[in-house]
């Protein structure tokens, strides 16, 4: 669905405020509907499957209580579980409010109306309902490699890279901070290649005690050390004609390189306690969180290594310089995961994509993942908050009293929002805005906004 044809649902039985609304936001919604019962709103929702719905607590038969409203929203977002519910509700019913959102509603107002107030809130729902439209439609073109969700510019062209790597058996390094997924691309190199069917094997050079990485890789031969009792083949073995994948290459001891070394000049290895030489054919991809270069001029890395390891070498972005991967890759998380333990589809509330989108992610994708799996089990209901993965939404900018001043500062946070949802496109900005072109124009005057369009 194009959320361009901004959608508003009214669900209210007072007749007058019905007709408030509808001149009020009759230039704000592309499409504006209204009722005052439960089940024909359940029949415009399947029609029109609105981004954002006002709906009254207090709604027939029971207009006095708060019982069908409750029973609207459960109802509501059970066939439309993305729409934006914004309950109004009297000042003294905050509990009321606060359940609402509970069950799954986007935010509250509490009445009496104000409705340059509401305008805000609205268009705040519209925005996360866009923001998230946008997430989906560019996660389902965001996966150009198995099991790398992207749409960063730089990691594109690191999976062409990828591509064009994986039609040779070169050896190729790939670097990066722990959790960039360094192993997502490796497998990624070893699933575009003709060898695809043969075997993927890795090994963690940091995670393997230092007296037995030699054993691990090269396997050994019955009788070669005590408690040998039978021969053993290793990893490089076990990855014959496939791809083998020495994951923090960094942390090999400076004792193993020169063997290691031999074994990627030459093709050949002997097992610990062996003698007979083994002709090995296969890939080799290595990857560390280290700086290389840095190790060589220490000394605690060999030079010859580190050149014959790095015939090609790709340097992987960490998260926070991605751009919006982050929220792409906290959706197809949260949706796999939800799958995997067999919940209800959760969604993202605004304050939470904003603090997805603001931090910085010291732990890159492996924190998005233990955070989210956080998120599932800790949330209240089917919409995750902020506190939910322990992170703080921006804050926000103390409400202006003033009503001409908070127009203002809301009209130009809709302008922002639009045109770096728009790419600064005028034409698309004027569109989310729910404006013509003219328009737009004049309000940038207005409020003297510059518009870089490099």
């Amino acid at each position: 669905m194009d959320l361009s044809a901004r959608t508003l649902l009214i669900i209210e039985d007072d007749e007058g405020l019905q007709s408030q609304f509808k001149w009020h936001f009759d230039g704000l919604a592309t499409t504006l509907v209204t009722t005052s019962t439960v089940q024909e709103a359940l029949t415009l929702v399947r029609q029109y499957q609105p981004r954002v719905i006002i709906q009254d607590l207090g709604l027939p038969p029971d207009a006095e209580g708060v019982s069908e409203g409750f029973r609207c929203i459960a109802a509501v977002l059970s066939i439309a579980p993305r729409s934006k519910i914004i309950v109004l509700t009297g000042k003294d019913e905050h509990r009321n409010a606060l359940k609402a959102i509970s069950l799954g509603a986007f935010d509250f107002y509490l009445k009496p109306l104000d409705t340059d107030r509401l305008d805000h809130v609205v268009e705040r729902a519209f925005h996360l309902a866009q923001l998230e439209w946008e997430n989906r439609q560019s996660l389902d073109a965001s996966e150009p490699l198995p099991g790398l969700i992207t749409a960063n510019p730089q990691m594109r062209n690191i999976c062409r890279m990828i591509d064009k790597i994986a039609q040779s058996k070169i050896t190729a390094t790939l670097l990066g901070e722990s959790g960039t997924g360094k192993e997502v691309l490796a497998r990624a190199i070893h699933s575009q290649s003709a060898d695809r069917d043969r075997p993927f094997v890795a090994i963690n050079c940091a995670a393997v005690p230092e007296n037995l990485i030699e054993s691990e890789l090269f396997g050994y031969e019955k009788g070669s050390f005590t408690g040998a009792s039978t021969s053993n083949i290793g990893k490089i073995e076990q990855a014959m004609g496939g791809t083998l994948f020495l994951d923090e290459i960094g942390d090999m001891p400076l004792a193993l390189q020169a063997k290691v070394l031999r074994f990627l000049q030459e093709r050949m290895i002997e097992r610990v306690g062996g003698r007979k030489e083994i002709r090995i054919d296969l890939r080799v991809v290595c990857a560390t969180n280290k700086n290389l270069q840095q190790m060589v001029q220490a000394g605690t890395f060999r030079a010859d290594l580190f050149y014959r390891i790095c015939e090609i070498v790709i340097d992987i972005p960490p998260l926070r310089e991605r751009g919006n991967d982050p929220i792409l890759i906290a959706h197809h998380i949260l949706k796999r995961y939800c799958q995997e333990v067999a919940v209800k589809p959760m969604v993202f509330s605004y304050d939470a994509l904003q603090a997805i989108g603001h931090y910085s992610w010291p732990g890159n994708i492996r924190e998005v993942e233990n955070r989210i799996k956080r998120a599932v089990v800790l949330a209240e209901n089917t919409l995750i908050q902020a506190a939910d993965l322990a992170l703080q939404a921006p804050t926000r900018k103390p409400l202006a009293i003033n009503i001409k001043e908070a127009r203002k500062n809301a009209e130009v946070e809709a302008i922002h929002s639009a045109l770096a949802l728009s790419q600064r496109n005028i034409s698309s900005a004027a569109k989310l805005l729910g404006v013509t072109r003219p328009t737009l124009y004049d309000l940038l005057k207005k409020y003297n906004l510059f518009i870089d369009h490099s």
